[in-house]
């Protein structure tokens, strides 16, 4: 049990690779807070991953309010006493949207829910973390790497996502705190259906999306969850401030 008595807030983790993270993390002895804004989803999802005897919670939160940011780690230290693992998971895109046609609006969300969230989560959670050592992972993209026809706030927000890790992880190295990100392709979740939809629909665009891929599928949420588990494990100890693509080779193109 490589997490026998860890904590770890898992934000946007009601569905996706948040989801399947918790499933893994509590599978190995993890206790698990899942941030995200839907109840509905997040009361589901929390009798999902402890139906088999593990413990989590859900909490009700915007990563880009910074209220929502602390409150819920405060809830999840006063739960368990302490905290070890932040995976900041959530995010938005908008799809269709060159520099010119995006809105202030749509370039204000995008860059407040990818990478202010990071910001106000890991500025709450760093010090509790610090307490006993511990791993950040952040979510970035394929498209911090590389740039995307139509994404330019989500190109903008995940290529901040990349070098902010770096930062970080310089900066809390002698605080025992490994801070790394992934850097995941098409991934199978409501995100990118919903995207998949905005552009006609996903029986049009499944093939399409496999295609920019040399594996020539998209990946499972599960797939991507093996890389976060490795990241905040004892398996990458002296691993920080790396930036990981699970993508199927499409960075290699």
């Amino acid at each position: 049990m490589r997490f026998d008595g860890k904590v770890a807030i898992i934000t946007g983790g009601t569905s996706g690779i948040g989801l399947a993270t918790a499933e893994l993390l509590l599978a190995e002895g993890a206790r698990v807070i899942l941030m995200a804004r839907n109840p509905i989803r997040g009361k589901e999802a929390v009798k999902r991953i402890t139906s088999a005897g593990g413990q989590g919670i859900f909490i009700q939160g915007d990563v880009s309010v910074a209220a929502d940011c602390q409150q819920c780690v405060m809830t999840a230290v006063e739960t368990y006493g302490r905290l070890d693992i932040l995976f900041n998971n959530a995010g938005i895109i908008h799809v269709n949207r060159n520099l010119v046609e995006t809105t202030e609006e749509e370039w204000d969300a995008t860059l407040n829910s990818n990478l202010k969230g990071i910001f106000w989560m890991s500025k709450y959670a760093i010090p509790h973390i610090a307490k006993n050592g511990g791993a950040i992972v952040n979510n970035a993209s394929i498209f911090g790497l590389v740039g995307g026809s139509g994404v330019a706030a989500y190109c903008a927000a995940k290529g901040g996502v990349i070098n902010l890790t770096k930062a970080m992880a310089i900066d809390h190295a002698g605080q025992n705190i490994r801070v790394n990100c992934i850097c995941p392709g098409s991934v199978d979740t409501p995100l990118l259906e919903n995207e998949m939809n905005d552009l006609g629909g996903v029986e049009v665009q499944l093939p399409k999306f496999a295609s920019r891929h040399p594996m020539n599928r998209i990946a499972s949420p599960k797939e991507i969850a093996r890389a976060v588990v490795y990241l905040v494990s004892d398996d990458a100890s002296f691993v920080t401030g790396a930036a990981l693509p699970v993508d199927g080779g499409r960075a290699a193109w």
